[in-house]
């Protein structure tokens, strides 16, 4: 099939993390998130009552999709994957299903996603779109409230310091008012997706695995579905976060039990993916300069390449939509280390 052949020659992306954590840039009243700053709200249990005030304040004026996209198109990058919704609940895209988006609720007021969508198509590049299908902290029903919260980033998976009492929560209320709705959204609403996203699966049952990949499959039948959807339902594997093999995995690794969780098989395609980062942390992160170098993350695409895993770099944009200094110079290096090699 042409999405299958298209991802296995594609071998190299860009993924963004970006939304409101990007605003705390990985502190909070002068503490530290973890290693993850996209977690602060969890790690510093940010009551959701302050992350609608700092919505009120989200105005990334520097944001051009036409930037970001033509940069990694120069930087011989094939597709292009945004964080449509993280564990905030807060989405980048204008949604009928919940208001707490970017639209809606900040004075930006413009859908990142159309605006990404349009400059893929402009560039030739593919777009995907990683959507939390499970952790949402911005709802009292939001998964993970099941799960031991040791080995995640924050203080727990769920949101227990706006609603401590996992008794009487029920995935399933957020599921049909929330999840659903919005991932109908975003794989009707923006034209061709060459994959989605998702992620630790913690409370998701089988059923509502396969009514998600049923959903994806039904709006756009060659849209790619990778393994955190959970429950054996998916189309291609996403490694460990940062997993770098010597060889081809039989399993996964990383923080999180991957195998357990996700319901891990090998592809049934023979597709396989790696999601990387430049220094620690996923979202922006001010006090994070533990930068890989050019020459490490080039030397890991040709190990991942040769392997026939694609690699999938992320960055994460500034507040006002900028990306780092760095990490423009690193993939910049690492495209002329690749060019230098091929002549």
């Amino acid at each position: 099939m042409d999405n299958i052949k298209w991802f296995k020659e594609a071998k190299y992306g860009l993924m963004i993390h970006f939304g409101l954590y990007s605003m705390l840039g990985g502190t909070y009243h002068g503490r530290p998130s973890s290693h993850y700053a996209e977690w602060i709200q969890s790690h510093q249990q940010i009551p959701n009552a302050e992350m609608e005030r700092m919505a009120h304040a989200f105005n990334p004026i520097y944001f051009d999709a036409e930037e970001w996209v033509r940069f990694a198109a120069e930087c011989g990058m094939k597709y292009f994957v945004i964080t449509s919704k993280h564990h905030d609940g807060f989405a980048l895209f204008k949604s009928e299903a919940d208001p707490f988006n970017i639209c809606d609720a900040t004075p930006f007021g413009r859908d990142i996603i159309g605006e990404l969508a349009a400059a893929c198509k402009k560039y030739g590049l593919k777009l995907g779109l990683y959507y939390s299908q499970d952790l949402d902290w911005h709802e009292e029903h939001g998964g993970g409230y099941l799960s031991d919260p040791r080995g995640c980033a924050g203080a727990s998976w769920d949101n227990s310091w706006d609603f401590p009492d996992a008794s009487k929560k029920h995935y399933d209320i957020v599921f049909e008012k929330k999840i659903l709705p919005q991932i109908k959204e975003i794989m009707t609403k923006y034209g061709e997706i060459c994959l989605v996203w998702f992620d630790v699966p913690m409370t998701v049952s089988a059923e509502q695995s396969r009514k998600i990949y049923e959903v994806v499959k039904e709006a756009q039948p060659d849209c790619l579905v990778n393994s955190r959807l959970g429950n054996g339902a998916y189309d291609y594997v996403s490694l460990g976060d940062n997993e770098i093999p010597r060889e081809m995995p039989e399993t996964v690794s990383g923080d999180v039990d991957y195998n357990d969780i996700c319901g891990f098989k090998p592809s049934p395609y023979g597709l396989y993916e790696s999601a990387c980062t430049l220094n620690d942390s996923w979202g922006y992160a001010s006090l994070d300069n533990n930068w890989k170098s050019p020459e490490v993350i080039y030397e890991n695409k040709k190990r991942l390449n040769a392997m026939g895993i694609n690699y999938l770099i992320n960055i994460g944009p500034d507040h006002l939509g900028r990306f780092p200094l760095q990490a423009i110079r690193i993939l910049r290096r690492v495209k002329e280390l690749e060019d230098a090699e091929t002549k």
